[in-house]
């Protein structure tokens, strides 16, 4: 897939994290980068990661902090969207599949719930 077609994985993956950004605080919002931070402060002073997306040179990335606290949310993934694992959090896409998309909407979700019920949110 050319690299002219990332802008539209972008806007679909930033589209599954846009409807949590009321709640949560938005570090980015540039062309190519969304970025949500929540506001609870973890020891360092540091707020916690929730979630981003951005264009890379060679793929779209779209990272989940809340599977990296709560490993346990991975154990659904199919086995397609687990292809597109990079490390514990990171998701990377040159194209969209409908279907990889709706999975990843519901993690997302499933994640800020995590998220609530452990008191970051």
């Amino acid at each position: 897939m050319a690299t002219a077609d990332f802008p539209t994985v972008y806007t679909a993956l930033r589209g599954l994290l846009a409807p949590y950004a009321d709640q949560l605080v938005v570090k980015h919002d540039d062309e190519g980068h969304y970025y949500l931070d929540t506001r609870h402060t973890r020891p360092n002073g540091e707020p916690l990661f929730f979630a981003a997306t951005q264009v890379k040179r060679t793929y779209v990335s779209f990272y989940l902090m809340p599977v990296y606290v709560f490993p346990e949310l991975l154990d659904t993934l199919s086995a397609d969207l687990r292809k597109r694992m990079q490390g514990k959090s990171c998701f990377n896409f040159k194209q969209l599949e409908s279907n990889l998309l709706e999975e990843l909407a519901g993690l997302v979700g499933r994640g800020y719930t995590r998220y609530q019920e452990a008191g970051y949110i």
